[in-house]
């Protein structure tokens, strides 16, 4: 059997039920009278029965229209609280969604850019929680991609076609050395004091010890390395030792450690890695991820990184 009605005209039978009146049902639900005639005539029709008697003084509802009224109130009101219930899930699915941003970062950038962008974000009212996935520019990268990350910050632009680069700033390679340290009197190292150093460096396969390097490699000296890190903070910590001098992004500077530890801009040739936010092509960000983006951008007029 097919069911011929639906809710609008429930809704227009109950409103004459109630009112005792077309007319005062049309102003009740905001229609013409004729519009909730034609919604009683379609409801009496589908269920083939008389649900008014109209009299020149009264509409007075039939027996069908009284025993109609209480199965048509438990429909409209199972509809409604249907709806409810969708938007209520609807919004605190929303709200999951938005309660918590992922983004995946290299960790020589995160103590210089984050703090700061944490205090914008919570400043401007935002309360979602940050998870932060901390790696190197390909780990970084590939939890873009993968989606596990909403966004990154990376150093190497174009790694992975499916992603988009925005710069944010230039990151020089510096030379972390102990205090008293002999180069410590230049105000600029260049890559040929380097000789004869115990040198610490980044790990082969990181995007800092590919431009390091291409520097040596212009320079055409013959400068090697002693030590070789997968971290900036261990390389840190072995300056702050006095175990040798690294070369290390300036952004590392903002570590606690290399407060005990004195930096020089490195020259001929000046060498800097682009650090920018990485988002996977046809990704839409949520309001929450958007703002976040803004006040790590925000940030960068805080800090000079």
């Amino acid at each position: 059997m097919r069911i011929n009605y639906d809710f609008s005209d429930l809704e227009a039978f109950l409103a004459v039920k109630e009112t005792g009146s077309f007319h005062l049902a049309a102003e009740k639900l905001n229609l013409s009278q004729s519009a909730v005639t034609r919604r009683i005539k379609k409801l009496e029709l589908a269920l083939d029965s008389q649900l008014f008697e109209r009299t020149t003084r009264a509409v007075k509802p039939t027996l069908a229209a009284k025993r109609l009224q209480a199965r048509a109130e438990a429909i409209l009101d199972g509809a409604y609280e249907t709806a409810r219930a969708m938007r209520d899930e609807s919004a605190a699915f929303g709200f999951q969604k938005n309660a918590i941003v992922t983004v995946a970062i290299l960790p020589s950038v995160a103590a210089a850019l984050l703090p700061s962008a944490l205090r914008v974000f919570r400043a401007d009212g935002h309360t979602a929680r940050v998870r932060i996935l901390d790696g190197n520019a390909n780990e970084v990268a590939e939890a873009v991609v993968s989606g596990d990350a909403d966004f990154g910050i990376c150093s190497i632009p174009m790694l992975e076609p499916s992603t988009t680069f925005e710069p944010l700033f230039d990151d020089r390679i510096v030379l972390a050395m102990p205090a008293e340290h002999q180069l410590e009197q230049q105000d600029i190292v260049q890559w040929s004091d380097l000789t004869g150093e115990d040198l610490i460096v980044p790990m082969r396969g990181t995007g800092n010890r590919l431009l390091i390097d291409e520097a040596i490699a212009k320079g055409r000296r013959p400068i090697t390395w002693t030590f070789e890190v997968g971290r900036s903070t261990t390389a840190l910590e072995l300056v702050s030792t006095g175990i040798g001098v690294a070369l290390l992004p300036q952004s590392s500077s903002a570590y606690g450690v290399a407060r005990t530890v004195v930096m020089r801009p490195m020259e001929n040739p000046n060498v800097a890695r682009p650090v920018g936010l990485i988002t996977r092509n046809g990704h839409s960000d949520s309001r929450t991820v958007s703002a976040f983006k803004d006040a790590i951008r925000g940030a960068l007029s805080l800090n000079k990184v």
